[in-house]
């Protein structure tokens, strides 16, 4: 009896048991009914069941040796970067600026009492890459040394408004730790969050990071990474033996035999038949069964979803000394330096200006060449000609403003060792 009978019978069984049931609920037509689970189509495991580009998938993809390596590129660079506060230039000093710019320096370099800058704005970055939402919730003060606190925030269980309609007073976010309980979820008003967006867009409030772009791929790479693996520890057979006008019985009697008495004890197996047994191979049994080319074009692809050449995820054969350094100024100005300006915009604009009023002040990243010489000569031959002078260029590398001799001016001039030796005689 077929698994079909049993199932039919059984259905006939129940009908028989429930005949009020059975009248009340009409049987909808053949070509309406749902096949039992017994009779579905067969799907391997794994084939169509790709996972979805969650906050929590997309973090555990974060951990990955080629996506981490991404990701620390960037973030690394930004937070070892140096940054100032300066004054903008439409802007002139009065009695007010040096207090404030005081302020936001301890701000900046004590954010609460727990962080550091780099503590602060690291996990914060690290949102950002991944899924394009970094936030840093505002907290207001009544200290005038410290009117602000900032305070890093999972940026994945921020709710954003879409039809928010600009009024400050109105919530813009929601903050829920849990998503499915929405009454225990704390409103935030826009000037009480910093809510960073990775490649911001129209049709949608939320950003769209690295990690996000590249999930796709970085899914194949991860699936042909683990085959690749399975084949070279042999977990994954690549031949079959081939007995010519063996019975069905001579066949079970080999394989219980090769099993029992063969298989894992290293003992030299001794055949005896009529013809000489066949390996059949199902690859060439080289490196190309690895699909190695096939796993370094998905590193190149996501090479390019980080805006950063693939010299930098370890692809280094077409690589010499003339392109390498051009690839790396490449990687800091399309990888690095965005994110960078991204968020010296939104501590300007969110912090600076609609947390705190002090629109004339600025937050920026030091950006500096590789090359340490060619950006003192830049300063020096700037300085000759009287287009900066030495404050300007002491700010430009993060010193205060040097304090003249009293009663004399700066000079412009740089100093040499003519001008600071002894006269004769």
């Amino acid at each position: 009896m077929g698994a079909v009978t049993r199932l039919q019978g059984a259905l006939r069984t129940l009908r028989e048991k429930h005949p009020a049931q059975q009248q009340h609920t009409p049987e909808p037509p053949a070509a309406a009914r749902a096949l039992p689970a017994l009779l579905q189509p067969w799907r391997p495991q794994g084939v169509g069941a790709l996972p979805k580009p969650t906050a929590a998938n997309l973090r555990r993809m974060a951990e990955q040796p080629v996506v981490r390596r991404a990701i620390n590129l960037v973030k690394d660079r930004v937070v070892n970067m140096r940054w100032q506060v300066s004054l903008k230039p439409d802007r002139k000093r009065d009695k007010n600026t040096d207090a404030r710019e005081a302020v936001l320096l301890r701000l900046m370099d004590a954010p609460n009492p727990q962080d550091s800058f780099r503590t602060l704005i690291e996990p914060v970055l690290e949102d950002v890459i991944v899924g394009g939402f970094g936030s840093v919730e505002i907290e207001h003060t009544d200290d005038p040394d410290e009117p602000l606190r900032l305070w890093p925030i999972d940026g994945a269980a921020i709710q954003v408004d879409a039809a928010w309609n600009g009024d400050p007073a109105v919530p813009r976010y929601a903050y829920a730790a849990n998503p499915f309980s929405p009454s225990e979820a704390k409103p935030l008003l826009n000037g009480e969050l910093m809510y960073i967006r990775l490649n911001p867009r129209t049709h949608t409030p939320l950003g769209l990071g690295r990690v996000e772009v590249a999930f796709d791929t970085v899914n194949q790479f991860l699936t042909a990474h683990r085959y690749a693996g399975r084949l070279a520890s042999n977990s994954v057979v690549q031949y079959a033996l081939w007995l010519d006008e063996a019975t069905p019985a001579q066949h079970e009697r080999l394989i219980r035999w090769w099993q029992d008495e063969v298989e894992g004890t290293g003992q030299v197996p001794i055949l005896s038949t009529d013809s000489k047994p066949e390996v059949l191979r199902f690859g060439q049994g080289t490196d190309a069964d690895l699909r190695l080319e096939w796993q370094q074009f998905l590193v190149r692809v996501i090479a390019n979803a980080f805006d950063m050449p693939p010299m930098f995820l370890g692809l280094q054969e077409d690589v010499n000394r003339s392109t390498a350094t051009e690839m790396s100024a490449q990687s800091f100005e399309s990888a690095v330096l965005p994110v960078a300006s991204l968020l010296a915009d939104h501590i300007t604009r969110d912090v600076f200006d609609r947390a705190l009023g002090w629109d004339e002040f600025r937050f920026e990243f030091v950006t500096e060449a590789r090359d340490e010489a060619t950006v003192i000569s830049q300063q020096v031959q700037l300085l000759s000609a009287g287009i900066l002078t030495v404050d300007e260029v002491r700010a430009q590398r993060g010193l205060p403003p040097m304090v003249a001799a009293a009663g004399q001016p700066a000079s412009n001039e740089p100093s040499t060792e003519e001008d600071d030796a002894e006269p004769n005689g």
